[in-house]
């Protein structure tokens, strides 16, 4: 598999994670009711968490560097605050948000360094 050129994307890294969660928070009260999914690859020895998000003519790509692979299979991300924590399976807080964090194998692009 060929890896598409950083250049093919516009990429936007974040210095925290609960900044990068905004955007799926937003997503998710939207009009559009569009809810993004949250990746994990390990990239070049990185731990890397990011957003998708595409539309016509142009893909953007939200993400952040971590210190190590997330523990925890989901994040619940707080409605009313923002707050998050990474959590094994879903709850029932009516006010919060439960996110999958999906693991990738393989991807068909570059991360810019």
């Amino acid at each position: 598999m060929q890896k598409k050129l950083a250049s093919d994307f516009k990429f936007l890294k974040y210095n925290n994670l609960e900044d990068m969660l905004k955007i799926i928070l937003s997503s998710s009260q939207s009009a559009l009711g569009i809810n993004s999914l949250l990746y994990h690859i390990k990239d070049n020895n990185n731990d890397i968490l990011f957003i998708y998000n595409s539309s016509i003519g142009s893909s953007l790509i939200h993400y952040i560097i971590l210190n190590e692979k997330p523990q925890k299979k989901f994040i619940q991300l707080n409605k009313i605050n923002g707050k998050y924590e990474f959590i094994n399976q879903l709850g029932t807080e009516s006010h919060s948000i439960y996110i999958p964090i999906l693991e990738l194998e393989k991807l068909s692009i570059e991360f810019p360094s």
